[in-house]
């Protein structure tokens, strides 16, 4: 008798255990999915301010390419200083304001740009990035908060000869790009025959296209007016079709509550006016003297490299 009630203690005890492992396991399971369920996207600002994590704390770490104005670039004061300016750095404040971080812009090449926020050693790419489906595999992309075109550009001695696709799509017509940009696909998919020449920045492209050395490149449209007011000599021939028509912010990969604050920021500077000031204050300041490229070690612009109006 005694070792039938001790059997029933055994299973009971056995069943108990058993209950109690399923119980908590159900329970893990639920905050498991309920934290994967976590929807960022219908959350506050307060909301999200507890959410964001960033690779400083207390910081929204911004990599940029300063050679892309009004987008981003050096404007020189009266005094010879550089100043990091245009509309994406602006809009980079406002953000970092807006979810309560301290900014902190790391200039950089355009293709060190993509590789550091597909590395997510930074928080935000600002570089008038398109959200093209090829780099959604390395980030994420925030809504467009500014619209724009692609360009086809010369100079005006050679308006009439390199306009149209037929045109530059021969092997002895030089065309430049920036490497890594959606200009250099643009000039693979449209002129796949020319001289596709890659340069790292946009002020070396102009440069080249101004010597005589390219025939014709590919540029942002917004980009080709600024460069176009400091050098008249520039010609934009021809709009050139594409598929995503405006600039996103890269967001480091997975990192949703960041994505979710850097969307309402965007929201909230289109609502109430702020990026179209931003748009029109650095469209002015890039008809100025301004510099456009990375500073050397101490800090200054390269006076043969800055332009003005």
């Amino acid at each position: 008798m005694k070792k039938f009630l001790a059997l029933i203690l055994a299973v009971g005890m056995t069943l108990s255990l058993a209950a109690c492992g399923s119980s908590n396991s159900g329970a893990s399971s639920a905050s498991a999915s309920g934290s994967a369920a976590k929807d960022y996207s219908t959350m506050s600002i307060d909301e999200l301010k507890g959410e964001i994590t960033t690779v400083t704390d207390g910081k929204l770490t911004v990599a940029t390419s300063p050679d892309f104005a009004p987008y981003e670039f050096y404007s020189i004061g009266s005094d010879g200083t550089p100043t990091l300016s245009g509309f994406d750095m602006t809009l980079a404040q406002y953000i970092a304001d807006y979810l309560g971080l301290t900014l902190d812009v790391v200039p950089m090449d355009f293709d060190g740009v993509l590789m550091e926020v597909g590395m997510n050693n930074v928080d935000l790419g600002m570089a008038g990035l398109s959200p093209d489906p090829a780099r959604a595999e390395a980030m994420d992309f925030s809504d467009i908060y500014y619209t724009g075109g692609q360009s086809l550009v010369t100079v005006k001695a050679n308006k009439d000869v390199y306009n149209s696709f037929d045109a530059i799509n021969k092997s002895d017509v030089s065309v430049g790009a920036q490497i890594g940009s959606i200009q250099a696909d643009l000039a693979s998919k449209n002129s796949p025959d020319a001289n596709i020449i890659q340069l790292a920045k946009v002020t070396d492209i102009i440069a080249e296209l101004l010597s005589g050395k390219l025939d014709a490149a590919y540029i942002e449209t917004a980009v080709a007016v600024s460069y176009q007011t400091n050098y008249p000599d520039l010609e934009i021939v021809m709009d050139v079709p594409y598929d995503v028509e405006g600039s996103a912010i890269g967001v480091s990969k997975g990192n949703e509550a960041l994505l979710a604050g850097v969307n309402l920021a965007i929201a909230a500077a289109i609502e109430d006016g702020s990026m179209d000031k931003f748009v029109a204050d650095a469209t002015e300041l890039a008809a100025g003297s301004t510099y456009e490229g990375l500073l050397d070690e101490n800090g200054q612009a390269a006076a043969a490299s800055s332009s003005a109006a």
